[in-house]
């Protein structure tokens, strides 16, 4: 069996270049614990030394955008308005004054129809009624001679006194010329002219007439029904002028003038839904009524209305106005010089007003209110002309804020946006 040669020994390595290899890491291990040590001496630093941030002052708030208008004081007029209900100014529900049979309406006397005045309505049966007056025809007739036959005995009693010769006092010779049987004899001759004159007008009543120009309503009857006196017939209505009553706030009543003897009323636009568009009609401010109204206690007036259902030739074409239509009315209000129209949004709770200086400042001013509405409110006291009052609501406004004004509609540039401030 062979053997293996043994491998040499390893040399060990010189006892000068072990002393150096030590060296060296000792070294390196000092310089990581100084970089490790000056790691840290810088953390701390950094840590115990904040960043200082420069300090500025803030920019003064932009002062908010609102929008204003020139005070021009003008003549100036409120717009008033509300509704009414058209009325009948006259109508009336004619009545028989005699009793009978209603026989029959004349042809013309039907609901919408027009009648007028003196135009038989309606007849009723005069059989009686003719012998009555022929009755009271000969009842006149024999008081007449009743009264000839007296008329000859007076002239006879007058004859037989001249002929006696002797002057007899008044109360006897009054009795001799038969006076008293004269005057009863005139009487009854009077009485039966009456009774036959009132046959007469009953036997005219059995027609029943027309008082004036108007329209059929309703036929309250039908023909052949018994009726009494003072049993309705016919519900006519004049139709030659209608009234319109409405209700306004008591202060407006300063702003309008009731027509009088020798003037005419405020004159009032009426419209309504029913109407084709742009349709309208024009009234009068009739009165003014002396009553409140009970709900809202406010005044009522009456308009009227003339020619309310455009018959006459001047209206044709025009919309008809009916019984029981509702119409909005536009009342034509009397102008007062020297006023400050103002948008609604420039009042204030208080009557108050907010004014703009010449600094661009907000100033509250406290205003003399003459009228206002959901549109305008017209002052009479409390600005200057060329003022500029505040439109735009602020959430807290103070007195002497500074604001900044929006330019108007012609101050402002073309294309601009509305919020475009003044330079």
């Amino acid at each position: 069996m062979s053997r293996r040669p043994l491998a040499p020994p390893p040399l060990a390595l010189p006892r000068t270049r072990l002393s150096r290899q030590q060296g060296r890491l000792a070294l390196g291990t000092l310089l990581a614990l100084l970089v490790l040590a000056g790691g840290l001496a810088v953390a701390w630093w950094l840590i115990s030394q904040p960043p200082r941030v420069e300090r500025r002052a803030p920019p003064p708030p932009v002062p908010p955008l609102v929008e204003a208008v020139t005070v021009t004081p003008r003549a100036a007029a409120p717009d008033l308005h509300g509704f009414g209900r058209a009325l009948a100014e006259r109508e009336a529900h004619l009545a028989s004054r005699v009793a009978g049979r209603l026989e029959a309406f004349a042809p013309d006397v039907l609901p919408g129809r027009l009648v007028a005045a003196g135009a038989p309505l309606a007849q009723l049966d005069d059989a009686d009624l003719r012998l009555a007056l022929r009755e009271a025809e000969a009842a006149l007739a024999q008081a007449e001679a009743a009264l000839a036959m007296e008329q000859g005995e007076q002239q006879r009693a007058l004859a037989e006194y001249q002929s006696f010769g002797r002057e007899l006092p008044a109360e006897r010779r009054a009795l001799v010329l038969r006076e008293p049987q004269l005057r009863s004899a005139q009487a009854e001759v009077e009485r039966a002219r009456a009774a036959r004159d009132r046959a007469r007008l009953d036997l005219e009543r059995a027609t029943l007439i027309a008082p004036w120009d108007g329209m059929v309503q309703a036929r309250l009857l039908g023909e052949g029904s018994e009726v009494g006196s003072g049993t309705e017939l016919v519900h006519l209505v004049d139709v030659s002028r209608f009234w319109v009553q409405a209700s306004l706030p008591g202060e407006a009543l300063a702003w309008l003038t009731p027509a009088g003897t020798d003037a005419p009323g405020s004159a009032v636009t009426l419209t309504s839904r029913g109407w084709p568009a742009g349709s309208e009609r024009r009234g009068e401010l009739l009165s003014v009524l002396p009553a409140l109204e009970e709900n809202g206690l406010q005044a009522q007036l009456l308009i009227a209305v003339e020619d309310p259902l455009a018959l006459e030739p001047e209206n044709r074409g025009e919309p008809s106005l009916r019984l029981g239509d509702v119409v909005r009315l536009d009342f034509q209000a009397g102008e007062r010089d020297d006023l400050v129209a103002l948008p609604a949004a420039a009042l204030r709770p208080g009557d108050e007003v907010w004014v703009l200086d010449e600094e661009e400042r907000l100033r509250r001013r406290t205003v003399s209110v003459l009228h206002r509405d959901d549109r305008q409110v017209l002052v009479a006291e409390g600005l200057e002309a060329g003022e500029r009052v505040i439109l735009s609501p602020l959430g807290q406004p103070r007195e002497g804020m500074a604001l900044r004004t929006a330019p108007t509609p012609d101050e402002r540039p073309a294309g601009a946006a509305p919020t475009e401030a003044r330079p």
